[in-house]
């Protein structure tokens, strides 16, 4: 059965288009079909201070993997461009790419490792505005 996931992708170091392009790439070959891509948008550090600004963007998925697998998978992702830790305890750190589920179908999930919707989704500006872009643009095209 196939699902649909919302994924948030943000990197402040490196080629920051080059990393949100090679995550988009292995979305598409480890996850599912890629359906939708917002706009890459510029944005400051939220939680921390740093001197890189974030590029961001959201992406719509269809998938067959379960919220647990879909989380580890973008985990495998993350460490294969490059990322060697997770931010912690509200601990925030520049990357080189954060890969994070917003939303999975329409359902609400709490464990230890996994909060859909994302915990944090309501406060993120750099989460909602791409997001907003993909569920306005899909509405648009369903008419």
């Amino acid at each position: 059965m196939s699902h649909i996931a919302y994924l948030s992708l943000g990197t402040n170091l490196g080629d920051k288009q080059h990393n949100l392009e090679s995550a988009i790439v292995e979305i598409a070959k480890r996850v599912g079909v890629v359906q939708a891509t917002s706009a890459f948008m510029v944005t400051e550090p939220w939680g921390f201070e740093s001197k890189h600004s974030f590029l961001n963007a959201a992406v719509r998925v269809l998938t067959e993997l379960s919220p647990l697998d879909l989380l580890h998978v973008t985990q495998q992702i993350e460490r294969k461009l490059g990322r060697s830790r997770k931010s912690v305890d509200g601990r925030y750190h520049d990357r080189i790419i954060d890969i994070d589920i917003m939303l999975y179908d329409n359902i609400e999930l709490h464990t230890p490792n996994l909060t859909i919707p994302h915990a944090h989704l309501h406060e993120r500006d750099f989460m909602l505005t791409p997001l907003k872009e993909i569920l306005i643009s899909n509405e648009y095209n369903l008419r």
